[in-house]
């Protein structure tokens, strides 16, 4: 399976989604115009890899976003479902989190993502403060 890489603009995130190392990394802020269509190819994306995975696979979802507007958070809130459907299903998945601790309001939607899922290992993770 291919992996799926999608660049980061001014209102869409970083999608780098590594298929034989099973890292799916999702990094910066998502504001896009039309949500659903920016993240149809990241759903479609996702269903094909989660299908081919082996019985009791493991991975690794690294979330680092710095803004989402309403739309994407029910994007990403729909994402969540389906590695959680999947961690039901068997696959060892781990969540995490990236938050700044400056940020209430990402740290406030991960742990309010990190309610509603099941079976998953959704983790909070602070990042570290810049020097200045």
């Amino acid at each position: 399976m291919d992996n799926l890489t999608i660049e980061a603009t001014r209102s869409s995130p970083a999608i780098r989604f590594d298929a034989e190392n099973r890292r799916l990394s999702i990094q910066g802020e998502s504001y896009p115009e039309n949500a659903a269509a920016f993240y149809g190819p990241v759903f479609a994306w996702l269903k094909a890899f989660l299908g081919g995975l082996e019985p009791a696979a493991s991975v690794r979802v690294d979330l680092e976003v710095l803004y989402l507007n309403s739309s994407s958070t029910k994007v990403m809130l729909n994402f969540l479902d389906l590695l959680d459907q999947a961690a039901q299903a068997g696959t060892r998945i781990v969540v995490n989190w990236y938050y700044d601790p400056d940020n209430e309001a990402v740290l406030e939607c991960g742990q309010d993502f990190g309610e509603e899922l099941q079976s998953l290992s959704f983790v909070l993770v602070e990042t570290p403060r810049e020097s200045t």
